[in-house]
């Protein structure tokens, strides 16, 4: 008896051992799944609503001509980013949003992806979409895509993005849905995930997008998964066309552009409005974050405003990379405010994917920051700067060779418009004896420069010897090295010591030197090609170096040696941002003053009218190439302070070459034959098989000379006659609409 029930305790103990150990698994399974439901919860819901080509002037709260009552509300509610930049057209913007990188590190600095060119974003770099997905997120995209398509690996879907419906070029038709690139070259662009998506025609694209958008929150739990969300409307970017029941509320207005262009605005608040119903509807928006932004600045010549902003869309004005933003969240701390910290589109990747328990920091390389406590609690922003681009396929005329350095003590060397007077006359003098006066007067003709940003050619500086300096290494294996650019820009230390009435004085000297320039023979142009056969290689090292831009070391770029002379190829297109500091060098684009629209046609002189008054011919942009402003005190750009505060051009320009040391060549190849719509039933889609390697196409594009033949036609002014009766007509007719 005693060894039984000796038996029966031992079985008791071991099956109360198993029964505690089985409770205790039960325990720890059931806290990894409320770790698990806790971290979903702390996930919130992300959707990205992303607009083409809105201006500062084309939304309510900035113009309230413009009727967008849902953006208002939204951002009145949330939070307004005043101080937020994109970039100036579409593709930059957009890949520096999914990739978290400067252009300069992706290789896109120059210009847009082209439906015809075999590029897009490099593979090797992670995306938004993807670090969101790998943190449990469902990710989706709707609308225009912008990034490159010519094989399949470019698609949104081997990107990161589950289900992608939308358009793949830059400007598709909003009915038919047909691109061209080019005459002769249209195709068909509406694609749902990788295939071609026919019989859409006819549908409004930005109600097309909206339907599909609404669609993925009704069919998504948003209990059992996160979702991140990218409306990518293709308005309000042209052709400017909309339903004739949203042109009606803006009938008063003069300009049929104008018009047709705010119409179209409102049909993106009538978007967002069923987008955020839509969130409501299915229990997405308490647990929401809406992120509303423009890709870039307006075009005012089709119906856009940055108004009071300088420049447009494609410009490094403000007007062209200011953005419109606000983000609209339950889960924001401060709402209803207005955020004037410095941000930047780069920054979305790693606010985002902290905001969805990711860690961006395994995405190496990011120019963006965190901003989300800047956003949601009012902290000062870790951004501090902004590098806008380098471009170095973008130079303005007046650069004559890579290297131009400047004595250091001449303290305005990067404006020589007196200079380039000189070589005019000289060269007309000299063919004063061979040509004709008829020929005569076509030689002036090189001499207008048509919106002020070509510049003719100046006489060269002589260059100073300089110390040979040390290579500084890149700061990535991934950068390459590539050749020196300088500038005509002095040193900080020698411009401080020149006095204000320099400029005064020049004028009268420089007649004086001109008659005796032009009494000389031909020796200086003779010496100058005696240079260029005494160095071959300046010539193939242009060749070479065209495609790349790199300068001196950060390490030469010190106040205290004299012997630096200038850090920065003036003439290569760049701009910056440094704290209230902006420069701009190169040619940054169109820089003007477009008021409201409110003549009935566009363009005409009206627009130029104070741009001409505020700009002196002396001090106009066809005689610049760096340009210095004080954003923060002048956010208009008025007063331009190069020449006043020498010092701060300096290191601007040193921030310039340090950014270029990690820049990589610019991937712009030329158009690829094998695009052809007509290859593939008249759509666009890739064309390049996935086993071909990835960047063999090499080389940048260039346009045809067909364009110089066409201007040797004759003048038909029976021609200019029917155009402009067909001009007026087509206004008539549109101004009934």
């Amino acid at each position: 008896m005693r060894s039984a029930a000796a038996a029966l305790a031992v079985l008791g103990a071991l099956l109360g051992l198993g029964c505690l150990s089985a409770h205790q698994h039960g325990s720890n399974q059931t806290q990894s799944e409320r770790k698990a439901a806790q971290k979903k919860k702390s996930q919130p819901h992300i959707v990205f609503i992303l607009i083409d080509d809105q201006g500062f002037n084309d939304i309510g709260y900035h113009n309230p001509t413009i009727k967008t009552p849902t953006l208002d509300k939204l951002a009145a509610e949330g939070v307004k980013l005043e101080n937020y930049y994109v970039q100036p057209i579409c593709t930059p913007s957009r890949s520096q949003l999914l990739t978290g990188r400067y252009q300069i590190h992706t290789g896109l600095q120059h210009s847009i992806i082209r439906p015809s060119q075999p590029s897009c974003l490099p593979s090797h770099m992670d995306t938004l979409p993807e670090r969101l997905r790998e943190a449990g997120y469902s990710t989706h995209m709707v609308g225009k895509w912008h990034l490159g398509f010519y094989r399949k690996a470019c698609l949104p879907t081997r990107k990161g993005f589950d289900t992608f419906f939308g358009s793949l070029t830059g400007s598709v038709d909003y009915y038919s849905y047909g691109s061209c690139d080019g005459p002769g070259l249209c195709g068909y662009d509406l694609h749902e995930d990788e295939e071609v998506a026919w019989g859409q025609e006819g549908k409004y694209s930005t109600t097309l997008f909206t339907q599909r958008a609404r669609k993925i929150l009704e069919s998504h739990d948003p209990t059992k998964k996160p979702l991140f969300l990218l409306l990518s409307l293709q308005a309000v970017h042209t052709p400017l066309q909309t339903p004739k029941s949203y042109i009606y509320p803006y009938r008063d207005m003069a300009n049929v552009a104008r018009r047709k262009f705010a119409a179209m605005v409102s049909t993106v608040d009538e978007s967002v409005r069923n987008v955020t119903y839509a969130l409501r509807k299915y229990g997405y928006y308490r647990n929401s974050v809406i992120v509303y932004s423009t890709d870039n600045g307006a075009q005012p010549f089709t119906g856009g405003s940055n108004w009071p902003l300088r420049g447009r869309k494609g410009t490094y004005w403000e007007g062209g990379v200011r953005g419109v933003a606000f983000v609209h969240s339950p889960l924001l701390k401060r709402r209803k405010r207005v955020s004037r910290d410095l941000l930047h589109i780069t920054d979305w990747f790693p606010t985002l994917v902290g905001l969805a328990g990711g860690n961006a920091s395994q995405s190496h390389g990011l120019d963006g920051f965190d901003v989300w406590p800047t956003i949601s609690e009012g902290r000062e922003s870790p951004r501090q700067e902004i590098l806008h681009n380098i471009d170095p396929l973008h130079r303005s005329s007046e650069a004559k060779a890579w290297d131009t350095s400047v004595s250091p003590s001449k303290a305005t060397a990067f404006k020589k418009p007196k200079k380039k007077k000189k070589k005019k006359k000289k060269v007309l003098k000299l063919r004063l004896p061979q040509k004709s006066s008829f020929k005569l007067k076509t030689t002036k003709k090189p001499q207008t420069f048509p919106f002020g940003d070509a510049k003719p050619q100046s006489k060269p500086v002589p260059r100073p010897k300089l110390t040979p300096l040390p290579k500084s290494k890149p700061t990535s294996k991934a950068h390459r090295p590539q050749p020196k650019i300088r500038s005509s820009v002095p040193p900080p230390s020698s411009a401080t010591t020149r006095p204000r009435s320099g400029p005064q004085i020049q004028p009268r000297s420089k007649a004086k030197t001109r008659r005796n320039i032009f009494q000389k023979e031909k020796s200086p142009q003779s010496k100058s090609k005696k240079q260029l056969k005494r160095h071959p290689k300046s010539k193939s090292r242009r060749n070479l170096t065209q495609y790349q831009n790199v300068t001196l070391p950060t390490t030469a770029l010190t106040r205290s040696d004299p012997t630096t002379g200038a850090v920065w190829d003036a003439s290569v297109q760049a701009a910056i941002r440094v704290g209230d500091w902006k420069l701009l060098t190169g040619d940054p684009g169109h820089g003007d003053w477009v008021p409201p629209q409110m003549l009935p046609t566009l363009p005409g002189r009206w627009w130029n009218l104070e741009r001409s008054l505020l700009l002196p011919p002396s001090k106009s942009a066809a005689h610049k190439n760096v340009w210095l402003f004080n954003i923060t005190g002048d956010p208009y750009e008025r007063q331009d302070l190069a020449e006043r505060r020498p010092d701060v051009v300096q290191r601007l320009l040193a921030r310039l070459a340090h950014y270029n040391q990690t820049a990589v060549p610019v991937y712009f190849p030329p158009d690829d034959p094998q695009a052809d719509p007509s290859r593939r039933d008249g759509a666009w889609a890739p064309w390049v098989d996935e086993d071909d390697e990835e960047g063999k196409y090499q080389g940048v594009y260039k346009k045809g000379k067909s364009g110089k033949k066409k201007k040797k036609k004759k003048k038909c002014r029976l021609c200019k006659l029917k155009s402009f009766f067909l001009k007026l007509n087509t206004g008539m007719m549109s101004n009934r609409i």
